[in-house]
């Protein structure tokens, strides 16, 4: 019966620190000559083998989640600047993830100062649409959420906050897997419809907007949009982002003979009304506007959009 022996006897420096289950089966196949016939177990005390080799500690997913309403949880992360300013001059995106529903909202920042005053509004507004009070903010050690105003609205609300350890993303998944996702997305769009990147944050909120009605949400097997709502969502309406269309001048007075529609891009859809978001490429913005014709079939040209 082999013997058990500790990796700090001087077999494992003078075989190059290698792993100690590579050990072990070296000696029980006897694969190698002049190994003593033990059994090699690591107990952790060798400091030059740790300093080496020694890893991050692992943060196991949960197999039943304790979340069981909505806003119990909310996940939030800030990322940028980006390198491009968006079409109307925003460098940050803050993504807010509910953990019941995974139903995601962005905002658009220009400035990391704004996050405190965005927070506020958003969580007055979504308790008071949904009926629910938010109960735990997970988010990292970042100032834009480890700020004055923070602690006093978390405190007025008795809101609980937990922070990921620091350089330690993957306590806060949730939010970095939803950031990296319309991250990917969205550059999938800009790339398919030619447009150039000053358009990412279009891209990023039309994303947002398409994932929050397509994904399933395991386990209630339900759209994060039928979770919130309470019926299933219509994407019937949806269009390629970038598509080319007609917009009609509904602010203009038009003379008898003037051209009654303007041509732009889609590049998303109104959150607030009934409305396409689309960029007129006349009047060099974008509008949210319902009387749109899409051309669908018009290819698209790499540099139609703004310079």
């Amino acid at each position: 019966m082999p013997q058990l022996m500790s990796l700090n006897y001087g077999i494992g420096s003078r075989m190059g620190h290698v792993n100690f289950k590579i050990m072990n089966k070296l000696m029980k196949e006897n694969l190698v000559r002049g190994l003593p016939s033990k059994i090699f177990v690591n107990d952790h005390t060798c400091v030059a083998f740790q300093k080496g080799k020694q890893h991050k500690a692992s943060s196991k997913t949960k197999l039943v989640s304790s979340i069981s309403q909505p806003l119990q949880m909310l996940h939030m992360d800030l990322f940028g600047p980006t390198s491009v300013r968006s079409i109307n001059h925003k460098t940050y995106c803050l993504v807010v993830t509910d953990d019941f529903r995974r139903f995601s909202w962005v905002f658009f920042l220009a400035l990391k100062d704004e996050t405190s005053w965005i927070l506020k509004r958003f969580i007055i507004e979504i308790e008071n649409q949904l009926n629910h009070k938010v109960k735990v903010t997970r988010c990292d050690n970042g100032t834009e959420f480890k700020n004055r105003e923070m602690n006093e609205l978390c405190g007025l609300k008795r809101i609980k906050r937990e922070f990921s350890v620091a350089r330690t993303p993957q306590q806060n998944g949730v939010a970095k897997r939803k950031n990296m996702t319309l991250i990917e997305a969205a550059r999938t769009m800009l790339a398919d419809s030619l447009l150039p990147t000053i358009f990412w944050a279009e891209a990023v909120n039309t994303a947002c907007y398409v994932l929050n009605r397509v994904l399933v949400t395991k386990p209630h097997n339900k759209t994060p949009y039928e979770l919130i709502i309470g019926r299933p969502p219509s994407i019937s309406f949806m269009r390629p982002f970038g598509c080319h269309v007609t917009i009609l001048n509904t602010l203009d007075p038009l003379g008898k003979f003037d051209g009654k529609a303007e041509e732009g891009f889609l590049v998303g859809y109104s959150v607030n009304s009934k409305a396409f978001r689309v960029f007129n490429s006349q009047t060099r913005k974008v509008e949210e506007n319902l009387h749109v014709n899409f051309l669908e079939n018009k290819p698209n040209v790499a540099g139609q959009g703004p310079n």
